[in-house]
C-alpha cells in the first residue's frame, strides 16, 4: 500500500508542486488548505488529490483534520509543513496581531501538525517530517521580523526534533527556499523584481516550485534515512549558511 503524505498549504504555490511531485512518486497525498475553497476544488479536479480544510494555527483543528485524513487514507508517513503567511511591516509599525498571526501559523503550526502524527510515526518506527523554512529565516529581512523569527524557529525545531526521532526511524529536515516563482512572487512589481531581487541571486533567475518539490521527494524516501536535522538551502546562491 502506498505511503500517505500530508502537505499543509498543499493546494497552491510551492505546496501544490510538492503535492503533485509526491503523487507522481507513488505516495497517496492529502493536501491541507486554510481558506481558498475555489483553488482547492480546482486543484482536486486537476489532480485527484483530496483536500482538507483547517487552520494549522489551531491545535484542535489539526488533530481533528489529521484524524480524518488517516481514517480516509491511512496513517501519515510523510508530513510536509509548508503552510505559511506573511504580515509584513517595519517593526516600529508592526502590530501585536501581525506578529501573533505569523508566529501562530508559521511556527506554532509546526508543533500543532507534528504533535498529532509523531506518536504514530514512533510506533511504526518510520516517519519523514519536512519543514519549509525560508532564506529569510537564515539571513533575516527588513520588514519581516515576524516572518524571519518564525522561519528561524522552524530550523531550531527541526534540529531539536531530529535528535528525538532518530532512534525511532523518523527523520526531520528543513528546506529553506529563496525567491521562488510562485503567483505571489510574480505579482511583485516587475521593476522591483528585475532591478532589486533577481540581481541578488547569482544564478540570475527565480527558483521554480518544482525544484523545491523534488527536494521534498528526495528527503521523503526510505533511502534518505541518514539525513536528519539538516537544512537544505535552495536559493540560487543568494545566501550561504
Amino acid at each position: 500500500m502506498a505511503k500517505v503524505a500530508l502537505v499543509t498549504g498543499g493546494s497552491r504555490g510551492i505546496g501544490a508542486a510538492i503535492s503533485k511531485a509526491l503523487q507522481a512518486a507513488g505516495y497517496t497525498v492529502a493536501a491541507n488548505y486554510a481558506g481558498n475553497d475555489d483553488a482547492a476544488k480546482a486543484f482536486t479536479d486537476e489532480t485527484g488529490i483530496k483536500t482538507y480544510k483547517w487552520s494549522v494555527a489551531d491545535y484542535d483543528a489539526c488533530a481533528a483534520g489529521i484524524k480524518q485524513v488517516e481514517e480516509d487514507l491511512g496513517p501519515v508517513a510523510v508530513l510536509v509543513n509548508n503552510a505559511g503567511i506573511t504580515r509584513d511591516a517595519m517593526f516600529h509599525k508592526m502590530s501585536p496581531q501581525q506578529w501573533k498571526e505569523v508566529i501562530d501559523t508559521n511556527l506554532t503550526g509546526l508543533f500543532n501538525m507534528t504533535h498529532s502524527v509523531w506518536p504514530g510515526m514512533r510506533e511504526r518506527k518510520f516517519g519523514r517530517v519536512i519543514n519549509i523554512s525560508s532564506v529569510n529565516g537564515q539571513k533575516g529581512q527588513a520588514g519581516q521580523a515576524n516572518y524571519s523569527a518564525a522561519k528561524a524557529g522552524d530550523i531550531g525545531f527541526t534540529r531539536a526534533l531530529a535528535q528525538e526521532g532518530a532512534r525511532a526511524g523518523i527523520t526531520v529536515n528543513a528546506i529553506a527556499p529563496g525567491y521562488i516563482g510562485t503567483e505571489m512572487v510574480r505579482a511583485i512589481d516587475e521593476k522591483v523584481l528585475n532591478e532589486r531581487i533577481i540581481p541578488q541571486i547569482p544564478v540570475g533567475r527565480l527558483g521554480e516550485p518544482e525544484e523545491i518539490a523534488r527536494t521534498v521527494v528526495f528527503l521523503s524516501a526510505e533511502d534518505a534515512g541518514f539525513i536528519t536535522g539538516s537544512t537544505i538551502s535552495a536559493n540560487g546562491g543568494q545566501f550561504f549558511s
